[in-house]
């Protein structure tokens, strides 16, 4: 009887540690196995063939409806999680910062950023800060007045193209506070030909937005990497070596203005005095990327704000209104920004609404972590969609509308003006945000001050999606007039 009761006692606590280690086990498997839902995708490929159209952000906006804001797609070999709402961009960007800080490039972006050495795309460091220069913004905005002025004088009751003068003056700026000095032409000697300013654009600005967003199927398969893809890689790789010799033309252009003593407070002046601490590479890439950076998204988000104001009359003769009432017959400063509540609404309700850069360029795990309780392993990407974030319907009241008014609401806190998550967020928000934010309220502010915009019979909202950031399908065509003895007008 005793060695039965042994028996059934062994029997008893082999059953009970062998549950143990069983429940053990299922709770592992259920942490590890808890991940987001996945999108349905064919074999190999996954969910490729579903992503042929250029504006990812609407499809994966369109995917959240079904699967939820976090779900997992497969783009041949990777594994992405898709975020689409802001509580979970918030979360990856700043609460999980360490776990996933770094980029993942594909091969174009890898190429044209000379594999990392632009601070927007390398792993972060403090390594730089640039720097700004206030005379500059306020000539390039005063610039941009007096050419539409000359514009309405030269062909009266014609549309303006606000873009076209925009951006030449953008570009103007970009190099003032890169290279010390505007360029009119460049000899570049590495390709044996005179560059006009525009060619110049071309090259630094036109070229690598548009073979940013280049697709090159190895991407999807790193395994078969290998294989050679002379056609995209011949074609990007052109647009890296003609960028960087117009760049290094550039370069040496203003050293030899140094090696004369003339010296200006430009960002080449401050790198030269840590080129002990850079590669001729490193040089390179950073100054264009201070052109590139100041040539391109403020102009996105300027014009958005213009065409939404010249098709919202109300909240533009509401915006004129506060701007009076704040600067008088003052034209309008940096220093007023802060007293025009309503300026700074349209600033980021123009944000949200038309979101620059719809989806965070990739970011990738480097270790396990979590992610709306739903457990990331190491080795996955992850995409943050910040055009459904601010199309989301919990956040916002009417998303589809553009309301500046909403940021006038009680409601809303002042740090509220920044979920729109535009300029990123954490320790990776964009260094160029704050000038991004001067420049373009103090131009929206200056030419509804010193014009009335009506919008062209016809103009549509189309946007376009063949380079990285959205810009309208077709520059804004409109009507001005100036507000004569109201106007700032010297």
């Amino acid at each position: 009887m005793y060695d039965i009761m042994l028996s059934v006692q062994g029997f008893s606590t082999t059953v009970v540690f062998s549950a143990l280690a069983l429940r053990l086990i299922n709770n592992v498997h259920g942490q590890l196995g808890n991940r987001p839902p996945a999108v349905p995708g064919l074999p190999l490929i996954g969910n490729l063939h579903q992503l042929k159209e250029k504006k990812p952000h609407q499809t994966f906006t369109r995917w959240s409806e079904t699967y939820g804001p976090i779900y997992t797609i497969k783009t041949g070999a990777s594994t992405v999680v898709v975020l689409n709402s802001a509580e979970l961009a918030r979360e990856a960007m700043v609460t999980r910062h360490s776990s996933i800080s770094t980029r993942k490039l594909s091969k174009a972006l890898t190429i044209l950023t000379s594999n990392k050495n632009m601070v927007a795309m390398s792993d972060y460091s403090e390594f730089h800060k640039m720097k700004r220069h206030r005379s500059h913004r306020d000539t390039m905005i005063e610039n941009v007045v007096n050419s539409l002025h000359d514009e309405i004088k030269e062909n009266p009751g014609q549309t303006i193209n606000l873009r076209a003068i925009f951006q030449s003056e953008l570009f103007c700026l970009a190099l003032k506070q890169a290279l010390g000095k505007d360029v009119d032409s460049v000899y570049v000697e590495e390709l044996g030909t005179e560059m006009s300013k525009q060619e110049i654009f071309q090259v630094l600005v036109v070229d690598p937005m548009v073979g940013a967003i280049e697709v090159d199927w190895r991407d999807f398969f790193p395994y078969l990497g290998w294989i050679p893809n002379k056609s995209v890689e011949m074609k990007i790789r052109g647009m890296a070596e003609r960028k960087a010799a117009v760049t290094r033309a550039l370069i040496c252009e203003q050293k030899r203005r140094i090696a004369s003593g003339e010296t200006r407070n430009s960002y080449l002046d401050f790198l030269l005095s840590e080129e002990d601490k850079l590669t001729d590479e490193q040089l390179t890439t950073l100054v264009w990327e201070a052109i590139i950076e100041a040539s391109d998204t403020t102009l996105v988000t300027t014009e958005w704000a213009m065409y939404e104001l010249a098709k919202n009359q109300k909240c533009q003769e509401q915006l004129y209104s506060e701007i009076q009432e704040v600067c008088g017959s003052e034209k309008i400063t940096e220093e007023h920004l802060p007293r025009l509540p309503f300026l700074n609404s349209v600033f980021h309700e123009t944000l949200r609404r038309h979101s620059p850069v719809p989806i965070v360029p990739l970011r990738y795990v480097h270790e396990d972590t979590q992610i709306g309780g739903y457990h990331i392993p190491s080795g996955t990407e992850v995409a943050i969609n910040i055009y459904a974030c601010n199309m989301d319907q919990k956040e916002w009241e009417k998303p589809e509308e553009w309301k500046p008014e909403r940021f006038l609401d009680s409601k809303y806190e002042p740090t509220d003006l920044y979920k729109t998550m535009a300029f990123g967020g954490g320790k990776r928000v964009c260094a160029g945000s704050l000038q991004a934010m001067l420049i373009s309220c103090t131009a929206i502010g200056q030419l509804v001050q010193e014009f009335q915009w009506r919008l062209k019979e016809g103009e549509v909202e189309n946007v376009d999606t063949v380079q990285l950031t959205t810009h309208k399908l077709h520059p804004m065509q409109a009507f001005i007039t100036a507000r004569g003895a109201e106007g700032m007008h010297a």
